[in-house]
């Protein structure tokens, strides 16, 4: 009968943790660039009920047996967001949609070959410099510009450019265009700005590598093989005067807290008529 309870149990708890993770993107339904996150969950590992023992899992006359679930990690969707025009010339947002060949992606991003394996579309970024001198990458281009010229986030972390070097203007950015390929380019002089500064965007090729750092950042975890910087064929533009909005689908969400929310309260349920039937084996049962 316990058995049953921690069961139930571990049900609640995988559902509150997938209730704050679905609170979490719809909390974030308006920050540019944020990717939402999926709580997955997977069965405990399987206990095995066997009276006669034995190293086969499946010998025994009652088989296996799961006991519960448990929110293991949460799933970044990476799928792009829609754009949002600022008509700010610092405002940039990235479309995405490199192709692999032999691969046709679904929403998520995500495709599964005849054989089984799962291959994930490769993802561009922005590349920004972190505050220990690495670097970090995110998909929030609402930049500014601090007093030296230098391109900043929005939190002040600085914007690199092609080379490693962070991107610094002189001058107006009302004369400058910022064209598909990232290259800084001037009006006035119908030509690249001095130095021919760049935004360095490098592309992820399995983008579940990255660790969300918070305000929108991801560090890369990967093997160093698995990430390299934009190459002229890769299906990716840089809009100026564009922000990328969140991914997160506001009706699913809503679908999916209140799916939470039900079946959190089916297991409360069921641990309620536990709590009943122990109430009656100690107090009627037991005085028999």
């Amino acid at each position: 009968m316990l058995r049953g309870l921690y069961t139930a149990a571990s049900g609640m708890i995988a559902q509150q943790r997938r209730h704050d993770t679905v609170t979490n993107n719809i909390a974030n339904l308006n920050t540019p660039g944020f990717k939402a996150m999926n709580s997955m969950t997977r069965a405990f590992p399987e206990m095995l009920v066997s009276a006669m023992g034995g190293d086969n899992v499946r010998s025994g006359p009652i088989g296996k047996l799961n006991t519960g679930v448990f929110a293991e990690e949460n799933r970044l969707s990476f799928g792009q967001g829609d754009l949002s025009e600022t008509q700010r010339p610092q405002d940039l947002a990235i479309v995405s949609d490199i192709f692999v060949d032999g691969a046709t992606f679904d929403s998520s991003g995500k495709y599964v070959d005849p054989n089984g394996n799962v291959i994930y579309q490769p993802q561009a970024f922005f590349t920004i410099q972190s505050a220990d001198g690495g670097r970090e990458y995110t998909r929030d281009g609402s930049f500014k510009t601090a007093p030296d010229g230098t391109l900043l986030t929005s939190d002040g972390a600085a914007v690199l450019g092609v080379g490693g070097q962070p991107i610094v203007m002189n001058g107006s950015w009302e004369d400058v265009t910022v064209r598909a390929d990232g290259v800084l380019y001037s009006k006035a002089l119908q030509q690249p700005l001095p130095g021919s500064p760049q935004v360095l965007l490098t592309v992820v090729n399995d983008p579940n590598q990255l660790v969300r750092q918070g305000n929108g950042r991801f560090q890369y975890e990967g093997d160093p093989a698995g990430i390299r910087q934009l190459a002229a064929g890769d299906r990716v533009q840089v809009r100026q005067g564009y922000l990328e909005r969140s991914n997160v689908d506001s009706a699913q969400s809503m679908v999916d807290i209140m799916s939470a929310l039900r079946v959190y309260e089916a297991n409360q349920k069921v641990i309620q008529f536990y709590d009943s039937s122990l109430q009656k084996a100690v107090n009627d049962i037991g005085k028999v």
